[in-house]
C-alpha cells in the first residue's frame, strides 16, 4: 500500500451521471488497491446516488479530510466542495446554477492540488458546459481550464483513447466556419510534434505512426474540393517527414476509417472535433477517455457526457470512467519511465528494423479505386 498513485476525481454536475458512475467504479475494492482516491464532491449527492443505487455504506471506507495531504491509502478521501453548507437539491436531468457552481469549486480546487503536488493526476467527471460557465468559469470545457496555468508555454490537445484507437483533434470546440481559418502550418506542425512526444512519453510508443486526416472531402482532390491539403496540410506533413517524425497524410476520412487503414496507425490527428470524435466513439463509446496531452499535468475523463436523459435509472455504464482511472495511472507510470529513460540518453545510432522507415502510399480513397 506504500507509494499509491494520488488520484484526483471531481464530481461534475450532480444532476447528471457523474456520481452514479463513480460510485459503481469505487466500490471495487481492487481499485483501492492500484491507487489512492480523493473524490472533490458533496456529501449529501454522494449518499443520495449511494442509496439510490442500493448500495450499503459499509462498502466505501469513506474518510472525510480538508485537503488532500491528509489522504490515507485504502481508503475513499472525500473533501467536501460546499464550504458554504448549503441545501444539496438533486433533480436528475435538470440545469441548476448550484450544480454549476459546485462542479465549479471541484475543478478549482483539484486544479490547484495538481499544481502543488498534492496529488498525482485528474480524472474529472462530466460537466454541464450550460450552467457551469460563468466569469469565474470562461472556459468551453475541462481542456482549456487545465489548460490555462500553462497559457504561452504548451498547446493542450484532445486524445481519445480506447485500446489502440487513438485519435487526436487539432481544433476542439470550435464553430465549423471558424475551423479553417485555424488549419495553420504553425499550429499543425506543433500539434503533430506534440502528438509523437505524447505517444512516445505517455504510451511507450518509441517511434509512432502518425495519420494526418485532410479537411475537405476526398482531402481536396488536388486542389479542386479545398486548397487547405495542398497549401498547408501535405507540405506540414512533408516537413514533419524530414525531421523523423512518421507522419502520413493528408487522408480523406470516410476512405480511411471506412477501409480499416485507422488499424495501421498509432494515431490519427483529426482536423476538426466530429471527423475524428463520430467513428472514433462508433467504435468505441463505452471504453473509450478522453486524455488531455501537451500538458505536465495528467488529466483524464470518460468520452461521454452528462447524459441527463438517463440520470437516476440506474443504467449508467461505469467501463469509460474506470478506463479514464486505468489510463492515469498508465501515463503516470509511463512518464515515469520515460524520464527515467531520457535522463542520461546515449548518442543514437540509426538501425533499419523491418524497413520501418518506409513511407506507405495509403492516400487513395475507396471511391477512387
Amino acid at each position: 500500500m506504500e507509494n499509491l498513485i494520488k488520484i484526483g476525481i471531481t464530481h461534475g454536475d450532480f444532476n447528471g451521471i457523474g456520481y452514479e458512475v463513480i460510485l459503481k467504479t469505487l466500490a471495487d475494492e481492487r481499485c483501492r488497491e492500484l491507487f489512492t482516491p480523493i473524490m472533490y464532491g458533496t456529501l449529501p449527492a454522494w449518499n443520495y446516488y449511494r442509496k439510490g443505487l442500493g448500495i450499503d455504506s459499509s462498502v466505501y471506507p469513506l474518510r472525510m479530510i480538508d485537503k488532500a495531504s491528509d489522504a490515507v491509502d485504502g481508503e475513499i478521501n472525500f473533501i467536501e466542495v460546499n464550504d458554504g453548507g448549503r441545501e444539496v437539491l438533486v433533480q436528475h436531468g435538470k440545469l441548476s446554477a448550484m450544480a454549476g457552481e459546485l462542479a465549479r469549486k471541484a475543478l478549482i480546487m483539484v486544479r490547484q492540488d495538481l499544481m502543488d503536488g498534492k496529488i498525482d493526476a485528474v480524472v474529472t467527471a462530466p460537466i454541464c458546459k450550460e450552467v457551469i460557465s460563468s466569469e469565474a468559469f470562461p472556459f468551453v470545457g475541462h481542456t482549456g481550464f487545465f489548460a490555462e496555468p500553462f497559457k504561452g508555454t504548451h498547446q493542450p490537445m484532445m486524445l481519445f483513447v480506447a485500446e489502440e484507437i487513438r485519435v487526436a483533434l487539432l481544433t476542439i470546440h470550435e464553430p465549423l466556419g471558424v475551423v479553417p481559418t485555424l488549419i495553420t502550418k504553425e499550429r499543425l506542425k506543433a500539434g503533430i510534434v506534440e502528438l509523437e512526444r505524447s505517444l512516445q512519453q505517455d504510451f511507450g510508443i518509441e517511434k509512432p505512426r502518425i495519420a494526418v486526416m485532410g479537411l475537405n472531402p476526398h482531402a481536396g482532390e488536388n486542389g479542386l474540393l479545398g486548397r487547405e491539403e495542398v497549401e498547408v496540410i501535405a507540405p506540414t506533413v512533408e516537413e514533419a517527414w524530414q525531421e523523423g517524425i512518421h507522419a502520413f497524410g493528408p487522408f480523406a476520412a470516410d476512405g480511411f476509417w471506412g477501409s480499416g487503414q485507422y488499424e495501421k496507425f498509432d494515431a490519427i490527428l483529426a482536423m476538426y472535433h466530429d471527423q475524428g470524435l463520430l467513428p472514433f466513439k462508433l467504435l468505441a463509446m463505452e471504453a473509450g477517455v478522453n486524455v488531455t496531452v501537451g500538458l505536465p499535468i495528467i488529466r483524464t475523463s470518460p468520452d461521454h457526457g452528462t447524459a441527463f436523459d438517463i440520470c437516476g435509472k440506474g443504467v449508467a455504464n461505469e467501463t469509460s470512467f474506470r478506463h479514464a482511472i486505468y489510463r492515469a495511472i498508465d501515463i503516470y507510470r509511463h512518464r515515469a519511465r520515460y524520464k527515467e529513460a531520457t535522463a542520461n540518453p546515449l548518442q543514437k545510432r540509426y538501425v533499419d528494423r523491418g524497413k520501418d522507415n518506409v513511407r506507405l502510399d495509403l492516400s487513395k480513397s475507396d471511391d477512387e479505386l
